[in-house]
């Protein structure tokens, strides 16, 4: 049996109708999902962009490898600074590409 087997209908002029639909899809959720975080009184955020993931998995590789590196200086006492700095660079280099498509307003197309 259904989980939710209470259904409800709502009417729209076409304007509410256009505007829910946009918030939806900005959104990523279906009109039944959007709905329900409304109602829990959550005000749902956009999609991230496509790149997001992966930017996010770059951060948790670069991460990883600053961690060996404190856990090998912290076992033997010596630091690979040619592997810390390019690890460092890197980290920088996310993080600007990170902010340019999260964070920074975009050119109209």
């Amino acid at each position: 049996m259904r989980r939710r087997n209470r259904r409800v209908s709502v009417y729209f002029d076409e304007e509410e109708l256009a505007r829910f639909r946009q918030l939806a899809e900005k959104s990523g959720l279906s009109h039944q999902a959007y709905i329900r975080q409304l109602i829990k009184g959550v005000i749902p955020n956009d999609r991230p962009p496509p790149d997001y993931f992966a930017m996010m998995r770059e951060l948790h590789s670069i991460g990883n490898n600053l961690n060996q590196i404190a856990r090998h200086a912290h076992a033997t006492g010596i630091v690979d600074s040619e592997r810390f700095d390019r690890n460092i660079v890197k980290l920088d280099e996310v993080i600007d590409r990170i902010t340019e498509a999260v964070v920074l307003p975009r050119k109209s197309k």
